[in-house]
């Protein structure tokens, strides 16, 4: 009996420490496969990466007047063609002797933005498209339309709460509006092309900077 035992001894041993190493092994695959959806879904989702990378709109289209509306992070990016017209209003008392922040003295725009067309190109303005009151979605309001009410000269109106703005995104004063819409980052591609998201070449600007969207 001491013999037999003896002589299956050793091989007891490393057949044992087989069979631990196994179920060593088996238990951590299955708590990696347990823990993997908690490690994954710490990982950003395709969809949010997309969301914030910049975007290119065509802009010829457009026709002098009209707007088209894009996204960018998850908001909606209104770009608007004025025509010669609305320009000039934009620089005439009857629409700045309305405004609370005519010439957009509070921060709600990247510099090279910082002017009476409130853009890079005085056709073209390019605005995220939510009140500055409680993030709703302003409508399109075209000169004479009644809604926002009599005299209308054009511009954005939100029938929420009755805030108004101008073709250039300047917030009315005596509305529920503290700002004036935000302008995101953006630049030309060439005459016809924009970016957003992407500032131009020199310049630093994140949408984070403003005072409030």
């Amino acid at each position: 009996m001491a013999d037999t035992a003896a002589s299956h001894g050793p091989a007891e041993v490393p057949r044992r420490d087989f069979l631990l190493l196994v179920a060593g092994t088996m238990g951590a695959v299955g708590a990696a496969t347990a823990i993997w959806p908690f490690i994954d879904s710490l990982e950003p989702a395709r969809d949010t990466l997309a969301a914030g990378a910049p975007i290119e709109v065509d802009l010829s289209p457009i026709q002098p007047g009209q707007q088209i509306v894009a996204v960018w992070r998850g908001r909606p990016i209104w770009i608007m063609r004025r025509t010669d017209d609305q320009l000039k209003l934009l620089q005439s008392p009857t629409d700045t002797g309305l405004l609370a922040d005519p010439d957009s003295k509070i921060d709600q725009q990247p510099d090279y933005a910082k002017n009476w067309h409130r853009s890079v190109k005085p056709e073209f303005v390019v605005l995220v498209g939510i009140c500055t009151h409680l993030g709703c979605v302003p409508s399109f309001q075209a000169a004479g339309a009644t809604l926002p009410g009599p005299n209308w000269i054009g511009g954005y109106f939100c029938p929420c709460h009755g805030s108004k703005y101008d073709f250039s995104g300047r917030v009315y004063a005596n509305v529920p509006a503290p700002y004036n819409l935000p302008v995101p980052p953006y630049h030309f591609l060439d005459d016809k092309t924009i970016r957003v998201g992407e500032n131009p070449p020199g310049a630093k600007f994140d949408l984070n900077e403003i005072e409030q969207i």
